[in-house]
């Protein structure tokens, strides 16, 4: 009896299936964030808003010393300056729709 025929039906049915699976396996999960990527993006969200809440602090006190300085608030709201903006809160608001549904299953 060959034993060659035997080697090769067992690696078409039995090993290609077993290794297709396992990366497609593992390029699902790799995909995902992980619950330490999350609390990553909300403390850098939280940070991004202290931040923000200082400048406009740092902003009114420049602006109080000095009449001439106009705040970034107070400049002409450009399209262009806009658009990186939009699309990372686009991106948050994804991560966070992706995360609430992965709480619930």
């Amino acid at each position: 009896m060959d034993i060659v025929p035997l080697v090769a039906i067992c690696a078409l049915f039995i090993g290609l299936p077993w290794i297709i699976l396992h990366y497609v396996t593992k390029w699902k999960t790799s995909a995902t964030l992980t619950s330490d990527d999350e609390a990553l993006l909300e403390e850098l969200y939280q940070l991004a808003r202290r931040l923000d809440e200082r400048m406009e602090t740092v902003e009114r006190l420049v602006a109080s010393d000095h009449p001439d300085f106009r705040p970034a608030a107070q400049m002409p709201n450009r399209e262009i300056d806009n658009q990186p903006l939009r699309e990372i809160a686009k991106d948050i608001d994804r991560l966070r729709a992706r995360s609430a549904d992965r709480s619930f299953r």
